[in-house]
């Protein structure tokens, strides 16, 4: 078995002090490698963990003799003369990010996410784990790996270890529910004032919808372990058997616009569960910690989560059908936001997340794998209803992919996945895949037509903004100056600004928080003054008759609906129409 020791000295600091000690066979060849994890599942970009990592030392456990070691990458040390020997790693690791992805220390509490912060000794990493907290004794542990003693946890290898986050503090408050006749735990961190029958209420029933959707679960309890945080903020990741949940300010948990977060991420995350944790891609069968693990399905992993993470809220009666068309339009609207569609393929953006999947970017570079493959999914589930007269969904496909792959622990691949979706929908579907998963084809008329089998329409709606909607640019105010932030393709913008220009002045009228007035005067044509690199220029905007730019999508029912659009409607969302 495999030993790790975390503890801590002075929490102001934020360091924590790690021991690996491992026994090294005396018949061992080559030389002991000690890799930290260059990334973390849930996140597909490379965050160089090591760059946390402060005062190796490598000594035999027995004598506790110095040993020699050498870095051969940012993140993997070699021991070279370990055979035969009990070998003691400690170093001290940074816990200052509070996100659902990170690690902290203070006198409150110790959070650690485990892929951050422990190294594996490669070739090693099927073998036992076991994980001692030198913490006070009146602190609680919460974390979905089991305790076999006194602030001991075990793992089954160095995967679940690192897959299991923990928080350890005085103040943990616990709740528990049961769904299916397995236990779910309900862990809090920070200051809130909670409603916890309406918590525990809710959960329940987004918990049983996603057990009764795949049939089973593929673990045997779960853990929801939130940070409640006393300034706003919101990230959730994925785990095995729990996620983390960073949400605040920690005040208005309850208020409407917070809990709605907290309800969405949650079933959004218990969603991966199996979609992903469980469901995994072929590419990722097992995990290598130490490089980019490329696949092509994000789409899957968290286009169909994002799409199931509120849909399954609504089919749940946690929220209504006119809050799930609120929180869908939100999903529009960021799709929507730029050209970026017209750019880049799902497949292909699934493999640039490891590029700048999670950064803005270069403008209209890219596309996002959990707006638009939320959409397509939308499309996909409303397509295979309208097929099979609801006798099949997209639960259908999720259920095979748990069935095919889930369970047998096999890594599924595109073609498992095209596969599936033409026998569930009794079809080929090669033409959906062609537009909207491999290629760039528009959603808009797909998904209006789809939604009218359901009662519902796609509306298209004018940009409030005279700068964004006519000319095709959006400004923002910083310091009093008006900047040019982003511009659509092809519009008269594109031939006339570019990004960082200041603007300060429309037809000689200085922009002073009135561009948008000044630019509704219904004139042929604006000569817009603007600094740009420091060198004041004058250009002509004249906006194209007809052409708008930036328009808002929104999905609602329809007025008039027919016997089949309500009781599809009905057979989607599981409310009457």
């Amino acid at each position: 078995m495999i030993h790790y020791r975390v503890s801590f000295e002075n929490p102001l600091t934020f360091y924590l002090q790690i021991e690996l000690t491992l026994d090294v066979a005396a018949d061992a060849q080559a030389p002991l490698e000690l890799q930290l994890p260059a990334w973390r599942p849930g996140r597909y970009e490379l965050q160089n963990f090591a760059q946390k990592i402060q005062r190796v030392v490598v000594e035999d456990a027995t004598t506790s003799q110095p040993l020699p070691y050498r870095k051969l990458t940012k993140d993997r040390w070699e021991v070279p003369n370990a055979a035969g020997r009990s070998v003691r790693v400690r170093y001290n690791f940074y816990a200052h990010q509070m996100d659902a992805g990170g690690s902290w220390l203070d006198e409150s509490q110790l959070y650690l996410n485990p892929v951050q912060a422990l190294m594996y000794a490669e070739g090693r990493q099927e073998e036992a784990c076991e994980l001692t907290l030198d913490i006070p004794d009146d602190w609680q542990i919460a974390c979905g790996l089991p305790q076999t003693g006194p602030n001991v946890l075990t793992a089954q290898n160095f995967d679940q270890l690192a897959d299991s986050p923990l928080i350890a503090s005085p103040t943990l408050v616990h709740h528990e529910y049961e769904a299916g006749g397995l236990p779910f735990h309900v862990w809090v961190q920070g200051e809130a004032e909670l409603n916890w029958p309406q918590i525990l209420t809710d959960f329940k029933a987004f918990s049983e919808v996603q057990l009764q959707l795949f049939g089973g679960f593929p673990v045997a309890e779960y853990h929801f372990l939130n940070q409640f945080l006393p300034y706003k903020h919101y990230h959730g990741v994925e785990h095995n058997n729990s996620t983390v949940i960073t949400l605040g300010p920690a005040e208005l948990i309850m208020s409407e616009g917070l809990y709605k977060e907290l309800l969405g991420v949650s079933c959004h995350e218990l969603f991966h569960t199996w979609n992903i944790k469980s469901i995994r891609p072929a590419e990722m069968q097992p995990y290598d910690y130490s490089r980019e693990n490329y696949f092509r399905t994000c789409f899957i992993a968290e286009g169909i989560t994002t799409y199931y993470g509120e849909y399954l809220l609504a089919r749940s009666h946690v929220r209504t059908p006119a809050q799930y068309f609120e929180e869908l339009n939100t999903v529009l609207r960021k799709h929507y936001d730029d050209a970026g569609g017209d750019s880049l393929s799902l497949a292909d953006a699934s493999m640039d997340l490891w590029l700048d999947g999670y950064k803005p970017g270069v403008p209209d570079r890219k596309v996002s794998v959990y707006h638009k493959g939320a959409l397509v999914a939308l499309i996909l589930d409303l397509t295979i209803r309208q097929l099979s007269g609801h006798a099949r969904s997209l639960d259908d496909v999720m259920r095979r992919l748990y069935e095919e792959f889930g369970k047998t622990g096999i890594g599924y691949t595109e073609a498992d996945y095209i596969r599936i979706v033409n026998e569930v929908a009794g079809r080929d579907m090669q033409a959906y895949f062609d537009k909207f998963i491999y290629g760039t084809a528009p959603l808009q008329d797909t998904l209006d037509r789809v939604l009218r089998t359901v009662g519902c329409q796609l509306l298209v709606g004018e940009n409030a903004s005279a700068s964004e909607g006519h000319f095709g640019f959006r400004t923002v105010v910083k310091n009093e100056r008006t900047e040019v932030t982003a511009i659509w393709p092809n519009s008269p913008a594109a031939a006339a600004l570019t990004v960082d220009d200041e603007i300060v002045a429309v037809n000689g009228r200085r922009v002073d928080m009135n561009l948008q007035s000044l630019l509704s005067t219904d004139e042929a044509a604006y000569e817009v003054s603007v600094f740009r690199q420091n060198r004041l220029l004058t250009v002509t905007l004249a906006a194209t008759p007809g052409v708008r730019f930036g328009q808002r999508y929104a999905v609602d029912t329809l007025e008039i609906a027919d016997a089949a659009q309500q009781r599809g409607f009905q057979q989607w969302l599981g409310w009457e129409f």
